[in-house]
């Protein structure tokens, strides 16, 4: 009887810990390869932590681009065709996220979820967000602000638009802030509820004909503080979307040393803590006549004296 109790029990702590498992998630399609290197970056990063991961996960039409992570990390490669579907009948490019994420709920039922924008790092400890999310709590990687109060024109037009308005679940009101997707953590124990609650906000909003630009990351800020406890992760983890031409030269740079040194795999990882994440801004504001200037100056003196080799005909 003392050893059947001792196996029950062994099963379901097991069941518990699986339960409690943490899933990483990229989305990276397209033919850029920036941001197929800025993925390969954040893995290697997460992987310094390898232990406190149950897995990492990449959705992408490139899976040819992380054959070389296949010891480590899942592919699940999508094509035209779904990319299409998940757009869904208003065509919304970044409804694609939402989707992707929908689809690890399903293939990890009940377990958590912490999806990536490609352009982060890991730099503080991965267990902080692990131990919120098996509490129940859920992350973005910051608040940028109640949105009544934001400044930029998009901004101001989507409070316009949504204010006092219902959409899906949720109705809009000046308490709402607008978070950072750059990082999504969804907690297992509620990982179907909050993506169908995003979901349904942002198919609501399109339907409204509200302005694009921020529905993606308004509809997860909304579902997920409204029906989870939502916390930042700007002490574990880097985002530098304001910042990327130092970080991918970094980046780049690092890449080509390892390939040119046929640096192997784990010594990569090795290297990744050690970085000086402290080196390059995350962001940097540049004032936008700068680059107006750039565009003018570009066709005021344009490129000349272009010379091309003239292959050999014979």
């Amino acid at each position: 009887m003392l050893a059947a109790e001792n196996k029950l029990a062994r099963v379901r702590q097991d069941a518990m810990c699986y339960k409690w498992h943490m899933n990483i998630i990229y989305l990276v399609f397209g033919d850029e390869l920036s941001n197929h290197l800025q993925a390969n970056f954040s893995i290697l990063s997460m992987l310094t932590q390898e232990k406190v991961i149950n897995s990492i996960n990449v959705v992408t039409d490139q899976p040819n681009f992380y054959n070389h992570l296949a010891d480590y990390i899942k592919t699940f490669e999508i094509d035209h065709k779904t990319l299409v579907e998940w757009k869904g009948p208003y065509d919304f490019f970044w409804r694609v996220k939402i989707k992707a994420v929908e689809l690890l709920t399903r293939t990890y039922k009940n377990e958590n979820l912490l999806y990536l924008d490609s352009d982060t790092f890991l730099f503080g400890n991965l267990n902080q967000i692990k131990d919120k999310l098996n509490e129940g709590f859920s992350f973005m990687h910051l608040s940028e602000g109640k949105l009544a109060q934001l400044g930029s024109k998009e901004e101001k037009r989507l409070w316009r638009q949504t204010c006092d308005k219902s959409f899906g679940p949720v109705k809009i009101t000046e308490t709402h802030c607008m978070w950072n997707a750059g990082v999504i953590g969804i907690p297992g124990s509620k990982s179907a509820e909050l993506i169908k609650a995003t979901l349904d906000i942002c198919d609501a909003m399109l339907e409204q004909k509200v302005t694009r630009r921020l529905i993606e990351q308004f509809s997860f800020s909304l579902a997920l503080s409204e029906f989870s406890n939502l916390i930042p992760a700007d002490q574990q983890i880097g985002h530098y979307w304001g910042n990327k031409r130092q970080w991918n030269n970094f980046i780049t740079n690092f890449f080509l040393t390892s390939y040119l040194s046929n640096t192997p795999l784990h010594k990569q990882i090795d290297f990744m803590k050690s970085v000086d994440y402290t080196k390059f801004p995350v962001i940097v504001r540049i004032a936008s006549i700068r680059y107006d200037l750039q565009d003018l100056l570009a066709k005021i003196f344009p490129a000349r004296g272009k010379k091309y080799i003239k292959p050999n005909s014979e």
